[in-house]
């Protein structure tokens, strides 16, 4: 299925990691302390009519813990923000 955000809202993809400790038992994402706050820009909205985006797809970036809404499409997991959301881009 595809989709494109609307307004001034990214589509984040969250890159996956398993950590695996000295012991060698692997900790999924689901058992971490803290969320992760970074992700990828997959797609863009188009931003609105006063304000234009300034990320692009592929950007790296920090985003709040708890500003995104957090939705699975095809079995893929995905976050939609809105710009005000994302407080960094890595460079």
């Amino acid at each position: 299925m595809k989709f494109k955000p609307l307004g001034n809202r990214v589509v984040i993809t969250k890159p996956k990691h398993e950590d695996k400790k000295t012991s060698g038992i692997i900790l999924p994402d689901t058992a971490e302390e803290k969320r992760s706050q970074e992700g990828i820009i997959f797609a863009l909205g188009e931003g609105k009519k006063i304000k234009k985006l300034s990320l692009k797809k592929g950007d790296k970036v920090i985003y709040k813990e708890f500003g995104p809404t957090e939705i699975e499409i095809d079995g893929k997991e995905y976050l939609i923000a809105e710009d005000d959301d994302i407080l960094a881009v890595i460079i």
